[in-house]
């Protein structure tokens, strides 16, 4: 008797979420570890509004594409939810009296990641790379910028994140699990999901590692 679609994909799923917080932890651990230099918050907010921008235009290009009506409803929530993220971050930034003078977050050029991700055409191989993935990503970077705001006494910005923020991040992360459980049926789905997810998990540490090498920047947010 063959094996239940539903039961091979919920057991693909909770593999690939095991191998993926094998990499998420040493992320976070790389994004916490060294000496900060002395950037400010508005400095690294200004990084979370290009994030915000691109996650934002990320999920509207796989809207407009998709087929699935309750992919389209998820991606939906997700292209609302980072515009509402890049709003209130614009709006602390203002608080703390940054009014973005000269500021474009489309400058220089979209990232990597970005690029990327607009590329992927499948939906399991979307779901994986981003609300999956990429979200968890974020969930683990601003848990690290969590603490660095509170340790700084910026306990306002702290709060956004903590309160506001990652229940979005979490949130979307769910999304892309139940999307998968759907969609990531057979050998050919879970392995472009595989690759997918991996990739993204590649792309986003070359380019925390970068940033790391170039500016001595950490402790940054996600998206």
């Amino acid at each position: 008797m063959s094996e239940n679609p539903l039961s091979d994909a919920a057991r693909f799923v909770d593999a690939l979420d095991r191998e993926n917080r094998v990499r998420l932890d040493a992320l976070g651990a790389q994004s916490a570890a060294g000496d900060v230099p002395e950037v400010p918050i508005t400095g690294l907010l200004r990084i979370a509004l290009k994030n915000e921008l691109e996650a934002t235009e990320v999920a509207a290009v796989w809207l407009a594409s998709s087929e699935e009506l309750d992919v389209k409803l998820a991606l939906a929530r997700q292209c609302g939810d980072e515009a509402k993220h890049y709003a209130w971050i614009e709006e602390r930034l203002h608080q703390l009296g940054d009014d973005l003078s000269g500021f474009d977050p489309r400058a220089p050029a979209p990232s990597p990641l970005s690029i990327y991700l607009q590329g992927l055409t499948s939906t399991v191989e979307r779901a994986a790379a981003g609300p999956f993935t990429r979200e968890a990503i974020a969930v683990v970077r601003n848990q690290v910028f969590v603490s660095f705001c509170a340790a700084r006494g910026d306990q306002a910005t702290a709060a956004l994140y903590r309160d506001r923020i990652q229940p979005d991040e979490r949130h979307h992360h769910e999304l892309g699990r139940r999307l998968l459980l759907k969609y990531a049926v057979g050998d050919e789905a879970q392995a472009r999901a595989r690759d997918a997810a991996r990739e993204t998990l590649r792309i986003a540490d070359e380019l925390q590692e970068m940033a790391r090498m170039k500016t001595g920047l950490c402790r940054m947010p996600g998206c």
